[in-house]
């Protein structure tokens, strides 16, 4: 992957220094010799209608992932139609600006619209129609992109906190083999394409297991598997450092790359206190107590922010023989989706650049890192 990025930098004929654009220095600069740096863009970013926001896209980062503009619901919202305008922008972003691309994702449970798993007079689908509508998805998407978007997020997010197979409706129609479905329609439609599995809260005992299970069966089964993403999406306690440092092991024993797909660090309180599940769904309401730093980070918590990033990067480094990409979920604090999740309309400072793209404390502690 890191050649990949060298040969599109220069094909674009943009130059490390050259993209440089303020007095810091680039986070893709600083990490060049041990993994690309990435961030996820909603279309404000590679329209470049937030353009002090996009110049720090094109400053720091070398790599991409869409928030939305390549999920089900964005490029394919009825039978036989398909809408890839927002998706053609960011692609086109990626390769201006000599960047590794991220197609983020072909099967998840959620963002599918309701009639993919439905037959024409709306009852359940047939195992049958439901594979050929994911064979006929992934080779149109992945298709159009072919040799464009270098690496896919091919199934999102497919195991439960128990370490079980999440039922989904992809699980109860098709069976467990609609995993191994998918990567071989993956590579079908681009075979040089990267090919991964993608997962939050991987460093939980019981989900770890789950997911390593996982992708050793479909190793068994022939599945093209580069890497696997753990989402990152962390918080100041949450995981422990020696957790994080074996799941990252773990998986890369199985032979595969490990990429940290999602970073973030939630600074608010937990809701519940300790989750046992996520889902995009959840949302709970809003007290002063669980929104406490609507008027800006306090400087103990923005130290131990920086704290914690510190020791997520010295981990991220001890294992960059392993370690190929580590992506951030968003640009800065302003437009974070943990200020809408659990709770809507909160306050959250989980990016390492503030509501006005400053750099913060947390950029300093990780860009020193590689120096000492």
């Amino acid at each position: 992957m890191k050649n990949i990025i060298k040969t599109l930098t220069l094909a674009a004929g943009i130059s490390l220094a050259a993209t440089n654009l303020g007095a810091q220095p680039a986070l893709k600069d600083v990490f060049k010799n041990d993994f690309i740096i990435g961030a996820a863009l909603n279309p404000s970013h590679f329209c470049e209608t937030n353009a002090r926001e996009a110049a720090l896209v094109k400053q720091h980062f070398n790599a991409i992932t869409s928030e939305n503009a390549l999920k089900w619901e964005s490029v394919h919202p009825a039978p036989g139609r398909y809408d890839f305008t927002l998706a053609d922008r960011y692609v086109a972003f990626g390769e201006k600006n000599g960047m590794f691309i991220v197609g983020h994702t072909l099967v998840w449970h959620n963002q599918t619209p309701d009639w993919v798993f439905k037959d024409d007079q709306g009852k359940l689908a047939t195992r049958e129609l439901l594979l050929q509508r994911m064979r006929d998805h992934i080779i149109a998407v992945v298709g159009r992109y072919k040799g464009r978007i270098k690496g896919w997020d091919v199934v999102n997010e497919a195991v439960e906190e128990s370490g079980t197979l999440r039922q989904s409706q992809w699980m109860k129609i098709i069976g467990e083999d609609y995993l191994l479905k998918a990567y071989q329609f993956a590579h079908e439609a681009d075979p040089r394409a990267e090919l991964y599995y993608n997962d939050y809260w991987l460093e939980r005992p019981l989900k770890g297991k789950g997911a390593l299970a996982l992708i050793k069966k479909l190793q068994s089964q022939g599945a093209k598997i580069h890497a696997v993403g753990l989402q990152g999406h962390y918080s100041l306690d949450f995981p422990d450092i020696a957790q994080l440092d074996r799941t990252i092991s773990e998986f890369a024993k199985l032979g595969v790359k490990v990429n940290i797909t999602e970073l973030d660090v939630d600074v608010l309180p937990w809701v519940p206190p300790d989750p046992q599940v996520a889902s995009v769904f959840m949302i709970f309401k809003s007290s002063a107590q669980l929104d406490p730093y609507t008027n800006g980070l306090p400087d103990s918590v923005q130290q131990e922010l920086a704290q914690r990033y510190s020791k997520l990067f010295s981990t991220f480094l001890r294992h960059r023989n392993e370690i190929e990409r580590v992506s951030f979920w968003g640009v800065t604090d302003a437009g974070s989706w943990l200020n809408s999740w659990p709770i809507q309309g909160r306050t959250n400072y989980p990016l390492l650049f503030d509501r006005q793209g400053r750099p913060k404390p947390a950029f300093d502690s990780v860009i020193q890192l590689p120096t000492r």
